[in-house]
């Protein structure tokens, strides 16, 4: 599978010698939704301009869509949503868009079409002759969404594309980047909100003091920390604790608590045995299931870690830089 995005040793300094970027490699594949995170001053928002050739990098080399970053060809085919977008607001939401599509090289007839379905595919189209200046901040969003779409691009990059708008309008921009990678479009996301990135990427990428310290699908990060979990109504004798740590068994790691066995095991099948073996002992069995850790827990440990670390070189990376096979549609 090619990647769409693939750069390497990204590096931003800005005057008075601030060092925005680090040296970032970052490589995003056909038809994924990628997302890029990071605490705030971490460099995403300046490695996207970077990209769409709104500010320039002090180093940089690699590909977007297969050719030099700034070549017009690629560029005219990304949409594009920057963060802090502003809009005129006297224009309607569907001048918005056909001004868009005018600048793209447009038919006005193809423009005019392309502008109600996409006004429809936003939840705008009740709204389209109303001003942007009576529009809630959601509703700006949804309109700028759908200007990123009038080229019918094939990478779609969205610098925080769900600021300002409610749950509902959450759920429904997820439902739209779902359906455009279904159609075969990679989907490149700059967000905060973490909990709207694990439900829709394909794989993330975590940035701190202005470098990838680590990317990967979320199973891949966490996979050395996930496992399933046993939990007894009382504490867990040391002795039963001894006999299921037997080598026949998986892995047992340290437990939360005097009454929890944490295992690197996948399934309920592997763990039957110790199941089994704690009701032998008496033990009454709250609860058993996988658990993995989350994208927030995956992020603070990141940031964590890297924190106090010299900013100049990557710790405790880990996952692959590459796009996964499974990431294209």
């Amino acid at each position: 599978m090619s990647a769409v995005i693939d750069i390497t040793g990204v590096e931003k300094t800005y005057k008075r010698r601030i060092k925005a970027l680090r040296g970032v490699d970052l490589q995003v594949g056909e038809g994924e939704i990628f997302g890029l995170l990071g605490p705030n001053g971490a460099g995403k928002s300046t490695l996207v301009k970077i990209m769409m050739t709104v500010i320039s990098p002090s180093k940089c080399s690699g590909t977007v869509l297969g050719q030099r970053i700034g070549d017009k060809e690629a560029l005219a085919q990304i949409g594009y949503l920057p963060e802090h977008h502003r809009f005129p607001p006297y224009l309607t939401g569907r001048q918005v868009l056909e001004h868009f599509g005018a600048m793209s090289g447009i038919k006005r007839k193809e423009r005019k079409a392309k502008a109600s379905e996409l006004l429809e595919l936003v939840g705008m189209g009740n709204w389209h002759k109303d001003k942007l200046g009576s529009y809630s901040k959601g509703m700006r969003q949804r309109v700028g969404l759908a200007q990123a779409l009038m080229n019918d691009p094939k990478l779609v990059v969205l610098d925080e594309p769900t600021d300002g708008v409610d749950p509902s309008g959450r759920r429904d921009i997820r439902n739209i980047l779902t359906h455009l990678k279904d159609e075969g479009r990679t989907i490149f996301l700059n967000s905060h909100l973490l909990s709207e990135l694990e439900m829709v990427c394909d794989r993330v990428a975590i940035m701190v003091h202005g470098l990838v310290r680590t990317q990967g699908t979320i199973d891949e990060l966490t996979a050395d920390q996930s496992g399933f979990v046993i939990t007894a109504a009382s504490p867990i004798p040391d002795s039963v604790r001894t006999e299921l740590n037997a080598p026949s068994l998986p892995e047992l790691v340290e437990g939360t608590s005097e009454n929890t066995l944490s295992y690197k095991a996948e399934n309920a099948e592997a763990v039957q045995p110790i199941i089994d073996t704690l009701r032998k002992h008496g033990v009454v069995i709250q609860s058993a299931g996988f658990k993995r850790p989350s994208l927030e827990d995956l992020f603070m440990q990141v940031v964590d870690t890297n924190n106090g670390s010299a900013p100049g070189a990557i710790s405790g990376a880990k996952g692959s830089t590459k796009p996964s096979k499974g990431a294209h549609s």
